[in-house]
């Protein structure tokens, strides 16, 4: 018996779609897209706060060094001026020269004496810039030395020495001379910072 002309359809080959598990799973990325969305957001709102009370600070803060500055300028005309040079120059000089009166030479030489290697001595010390740290009550000093010694290796003990030193800081050798027949002594000239209590 013939059926005519309909077309069987064999639902074994097209299966029952699963629609609704993909229209869920759809549903959950887009929750989660979302909510990263919403917490995007939030932060770059949060940011964008911050940035704001940032730059509300940063343009205080140049209005107040833009005010310091032309305070120091009305300061700097006033001392500038021709009468005002003798008073300026005269303050400058006792300031340091109590600076300078204020170190005491007997506790930097005992204060080297520390440092300073068995085999080495000191031939001569000059102070050339004194400044006084308010902060720290300290005065930080420059100290220009000589010293001589007939091991060379001791210039690298003495430099160690120093470095290691809370009180002193890293010394730069300016020169060195070697022995000669008259002076059998290498010789070696260095600066040094040097911290010390008032």
């Amino acid at each position: 018996m013939t059926t005519g002309n309909y077309t069987g359809i064999n639902l074994a080959s097209q299966p029952f779609r699963r629609e609704r598990a993909e229209n869920a799973a759809y549903a959950l990325i887009c929750g989660v897209l979302t909510c990263s969305l919403i917490v995007l957001i939030s932060l770059i709102a949060h940011a964008r706060t911050r940035a704001a009370d940032l730059r509300r600070v940063i343009d205080a803060e140049n209005r107040e060094l833009a005010q310091l500055q032309r305070k120091g300028q009305q300061f700097s005309a006033v001392l500038s001026r021709p009468d005002n040079a003798d008073v300026f120059a005269r303050s400058v000089f006792l300031n340091e020269l109590i600076a300078r009166r204020a170190v005491s030479w007997t506790r930097v030489f005992e204060d080297l004496a520390k440092v300073m290697p068995s085999n080495m001595r000191l031939m001569g010390i000059r102070l050339p810039q004194v400044a006084a740290d308010k902060s720290s009550e300290l005065n930080r000093i420059e100290l220009e030395m000589t010293v001589g010694t007939d091991h060379y290796e001791a210039i690298t003990e003495l430099l160690k020495n120093l470095q290691q030193s809370p009180l002193f800081g890293a010394a730069q050798v300016m020169s060195q001379n070697p022995p000669t027949q008259n002076d059998p002594l290498y010789k070696f000239r260095l600066n040094v910072d040097y911290a010390q209590k008032l």
